[in-house]
């Protein structure tokens, strides 16, 4: 008997493509089918893949029989195609943002959370083991209690003005380096620190871009007195690759992390922890847990193989379900809602 999990791919795009090559490396997976739009893709995919091609994704689900769909269309194409895999009993990851408004993302998620489908977000900081070992250190309390914090992220994604074409160029489509970099940035907060109270201060720049924010920047407030705040742009030419970045206060001490390293300062040595007073560094070949495929970073490869697990195993605890990447858009229609009363001053 064929005990392996089928999986269908829709949308081959960039991401598509990376997931293909992830999945693929799984021994109880069966890739059995791909949709996308493109003609010359699914003529290249004929020739070469042995899967099923669809041109239209309601064709993919009404013809094929997947156990689980990996859904990597523009963000703003997520919600019917994710609807439908419900309709249909299948089981979910989506690309983040998830969606592009917060109501259709709880809509979503209220439609997946009483059912026994998995359901996750590719929201991939929170697979990586940098900041998997930054969560530790702040939850067992070794900078002491959270004062205050600063989430960043940079890449060089917009460097030349553009003409406004395409769907990144459309907020409503998912585009804008919001949905785009400061979902991570956002995200990254919610997994280590939590969702924000309140949102105040913000604000979005126009640097190259002529419809949509390549800047962004705003303030997070917490009832239990921690505060924060975020930067994100992807108009910055001095980062060859998209850099996430953290630093956390503490009353006891300091954490500065990226995806490659951590920096810990320590008002006073912690022998659980065998960390001495001062700075303490760990690079991510020290803490890394192996993957058996290497794609991008071992983060990529531990979210899919993690989906994997979570179907295979009812009892294992999702790490970014469609209620965290609910989260992470309420946060950002919160966002988009402070610029909008702060731009009439």
């Amino acid at each position: 008997m064929n005990n392996n999990i089928r999986f269908a791919i829709i949308g081959f795009g960039r991401m598509g493509i990376t997931h293909y090559s992830i999945i693929n490396s799984h021994p109880n997976v069966e890739i059995e089918s791909v949709a996308d739009s493109s003609a010359i893709i699914l003529t290249m995919m004929k020739k070469y893949l042995p899967v099923k091609t669809y041109k239209d994704y309601n064709e993919l689900f009404e013809t094929s029989k997947p156990d689980a769909v990996l859904v990597c269309t523009p963000p703003h194409l997520h919600y019917d195609v994710i609807e439908k895999a419900a309709q249909k009993r299948i089981h979910v990851f989506a690309e983040k943002p998830f969606t592009t408004k917060y109501e259709d993302a709880s809509r979503l998620n209220n439609l997946f959370k009483d059912s026994d489908l998995i359901n996750q977000v590719g929201y991939v900081n929170r697979f990586n083991d940098v900041f998997v070992k930054t969560k530790e250190f702040v939850e067992k309390g070794v900078i002491g209690k959270v004062i205050r914090f600063k989430s960043e992220m940079f890449s060089c994604t917009i460097t030349k003005s553009d003409d406004g074409s395409g769907w990144r160029a459309s907020r409503e489509s998912g585009g804008g380096a919001v949905f785009e970099i400061a979902s991570h940035a956002i995200d990254l907060v919610n997994f280590l620190i939590g969702k924000p109270d309140r949102i105040t201060g913000s604000s979005l720049t126009h640097i190259y871009s002529k419809t949509v924010e390549d800047a962004m920047s705003t303030t997070l407030l917490y009832e239990n007195g921690i505060s924060g705040t975020i930067y994100i742009n992807w108009s910055d030419p001095s980062y060859r690759k998209p850099t996430n970045k953290i630093e956390i206060f503490g009353d006891g001490g300091r954490i500065m992390a990226d995806q490659h390293s951590l920096k810990i300062y320590m008002n006073k040595a912690n022998k659980e922890f065998q960390l001495r007073e001062g700075w303490n560094t760990f690079y991510i070949t020290d803490i890394f847990n192996s993957v058996p495929f290497y794609v991008r970073g071992n983060e990529f490869t531990s979210q899919l193989y993690h989906f994997i697990e979570c179907i295979q195993d009812k009892t294992v605890s999702n790490r970014c379900s469609f209620n965290d990447g609910a989260n992470t858009l309420e946060v950002i229609d919160k966002i988009f809602s402070d610029y909008e009363l702060n731009a009439k001053f």
